[in-house]
């Protein structure tokens, strides 16, 4: 074909016709979803040819690439990172292949997604990172003869920002189309408006503006229309908008993905939206050849649309003033200048509580000012920490500090679980990366996690506790937590651990626990090159002290747990003490430990060893007069065959 037009001398003849899904397609085709459907391209290719064509038949003048997910950190998943390129490229000379015989101009797009990771802050990947992935896939989508890039599903704006530089860079030559999706609130999931997509993107000169999948063609309709308020708003050359809906919410049915909206209400909707001044329209999830056609009849009959209404405007009511909540105990403690003590329990195997509720009465008899609820140490399967925390705080009288792990928790789950926890009256949170299923009782659960725990520490402080969700919601009235993170000041890669523990402080933590310490020193000169590093670290320490019961457990500790080095220097001393002196010789490294930790930390974080919680008042009796508080320091009788607590701290890995 050798006179195709522009694709801006197209649109001056009317609205153009793009495609519909192709992962509908292959998924109808057999394909299973954990499948790398880019992959296919090379797999697979007179699959993905055919359904290009049928689109075709059905009067697309748009195929986009199947190369949505091609970008190096969602091959990644399936190893196959170092081939960017290939499939890229393959994946335009399909699209080409079946235009060559449309008879018809036909424009190819370079389909470009999200990269498949969150990016800084909320994860770990930097947007220079991300530009570079992206013009990497875009790099090879332009070199194969792509006429157009369409950067689709985003649900982030800072992400798609960076998509957007990525393309200027490196294929400024291409039409660019810039597509947000969203949720059924009629904001993107990171709580962007469309009024800020649509700031943002003509901030950066992009041509095509618009939506894709987010929910069906009647929830994103609202929102094309306020993206087409605030271009007529904003003056100037205005962008072409462009919408490509999902065919309705899916559901399952007979064991496989269906979506509910026919071709013909699909086609209805079409038509509102041209009315709306859509310029370039289409199908996401859900929609096949079928929707396509029908939405051409719908271009071809040149109908009259129904004029929109006018839309309704309703004042929200004002968010409730920020009301001022007290602060917990243990943030009232660690400002009075006392030694804290907190002493870290695990939620029983079972439902019943009871015995661990009477181990925590003995510990706040005995001066603890805290409990520590373990969430699934060493991913082994416990009781809820949730509802030991509840128990403790109610039937004990209690404060306690709810380890919460962001690993296996996906956003939308983390802030249910935060309102959860609050409403149960739970307050101080230590986050935490938690422990990888793999080395517990159910290797196959799910490992993901949308967030890093710097992350979760902004959401909570800057959100949360502005009565605010992620999304910008209100949530009814501000939460009141007090935040903890992690520190292996132990870590083979010091420099990492300060940049890590920095971010946290700079998103809004309020105090940090420690792996266990067996040489202060250690500590000590972390904590010296934070302060040349950082500046002053101007939030309170909870220094860990897990004692030793024998040279078999510092050796396990040592070599087999991530984040605890045990000196050989302590070792040793358990080693001459011999087998039966060892447990003795432990606690007494412990104390010695304490008394020096007092000096220069606000509190500490006690880990009974197997569930010898009689050592927690043995330990403070180690605690030099001048820091410590009121309460009994005396031992009292326990028995030592109560739960048990692990002696391991995976749970303290953090964004590393």
């Amino acid at each position: 074909m050798t006179s195709k037009p522009s694709l801006r001398e197209r649109l001056a003849r009317g609205p153009v016709l793009a495609d519909g899904a192709m992962g509908t397609m292959l998924y109808a085709r057999g394909f299973s979803l954990d499948r790398c459907y880019e992959a296919l391209n090379v797999e697979a290719p007179e699959v993905v040819r055919e359904i290009h064509r049928l689109y075709l038949e059905a009067g697309a003048e748009i195929l986009e690439t199947n190369t949505f997910g091609a970008n190096r950190y969602r091959l990644a998943e399936h190893g196959l990172e170092d081939q960017v390129a290939r499939l890229n490229r393959a994946g335009v000379e399909l699209a080409r292949q079946a235009a060559s015989d449309a008879g018809r101009p036909v424009w190819i797009a370079g389909s470009v997604g999200p990269l498949g990771v969150p990016l800084a802050p909320l994860g770990r990947v930097k947007a220079v990172e991300a530009r570079e992935a992206f013009r990497e896939q875009i790099a090879a989508l332009a070199e194969a003869g792509a006429d157009l890039l369409i950067l689709e599903t985003f649900s982030s704006l800072p992400e798609l920002v960076e998509a957007v530089r990525a393309a200027q860079e490196v294929a400024p030559h291409l039409p660019l189309v810039a597509e947000m999706t969203f949720a059924q609130d009629g904001h993107t999931l990171m709580g962007h408006t469309p009024e800020e997509v649509v700031d943002a993107l003509m901030a950066l000169g992009v041509p095509f503006i618009g939506a894709n999948c987010s929910v069906g063609p009647a929830k994103l309709l609202p929102v094309i229309r306020r993206m087409a308020a605030r271009v007529r708003e904003a003056g100037g050359p205005p962008p072409d908008l462009v919408v490509m809906p999902n065919a309705g919410w899916p559901e399952m049915a007979a064991g496989r993905l269906r979506y509910p909206a026919t071709p013909d209400y699909f086609a209805d909707y079409a038509r509102r939206f041209l009315a709306l001044g859509v310029r370039v329209i289409g199908g996401c999830c859900g929609t096949t050849p079928e929707h396509i056609a029908a939405i051409r009849r719908a271009l071809s009959a040149h109908p009259e649309p129904a004029p929109e209404p006018r839309p309704v405007i309703l004042m929200p009511p004002p968010p409730p003033a920020p009301t001022e909540q007290p602060p917990t105990e243990l943030a009232r403690r660690l400002r009075s200048g006392r030694l804290v003590i907190s002493v870290e329990v695990d939620p029983p195997r079972g439902p019943d509580a009871s015995a661990l509720l009477e181990v925590a009465r003995s510990l706040k008899a005995g001066g603890v000012d805290v409990l520590n609820i373990a969430d699934s140490p060493m991913a082994r399967l416990r009781m809820s920490p949730w509802a030991l925390a509840f128990l403790v705080q109610n039937h004990v009288g209690m404060e306690t500090i709810l380890h919460f792990p962001t690993r296996g928790r996906n956003l939308l789950r983390i802030q249910s679980d935060l309102l959860a926890v609050h409403a149960l009256g739970v307050r101080n949170l230590f986050i935490v990366m938690g422990d990888p299923p793999a080395q517990g009782d159910y290797p196959e659960a799910s490992d993901a996690m949308d967030i890093v725990p710097s992350g979760l520490v902004r959401l909570i402080k800057e959100r949360f506790n502005a009565g605010q969700d992620h999304a910008g919601e209100p949530i009814g009235r501000p939460t009141a937590f007090f935040v903890g993170v992690a520190l292996n000041f132990n870590a083979p890669d010091p420099a990492r651990e300060i940049k890590a523990l920095r971010r946290k402080v700079r998103a809004g933590a309020d105090f940090i626990m420690t792996q266990p310490v067996y040489e202060p020193e250690a500590l000590r000169a972390f904590l010296r090159r934070y302060e040349e590093e950082a500046g002053p670290l101007s939030i309170p320490i909870l220094a860990g002290v897990l004692p030793l019961v024998s040279l078999r457990h510092a050796e396990f500790l040592h070599n087999e747990v991530p984040g605890i080095m045990v000196p050989e220097a302590v070792r040793e001393r358990l080693r001459r003490a011999g087998e039966e002196r060892a447990r003795g010789e432990g606690l007494r490294i412990a104390q010695e430990v304490v008394a020096e930790l007092a000096e220069f930390v606000q509190g500490l974080y006690v880990m009974p060893p197997m569930g010898r919680y009689e050592l927690v008042f043995s330990l403070m009796e180690a605690i030099p007069p001048h820091r410590r508080g009121g309460g009994r320091t005396g031992e009292p009788a326990m028995e030592s065959e109560g739960p048990q607590v692990s002696g391991g701290r995976g749970d303290l890995s953090d964004e590393r």
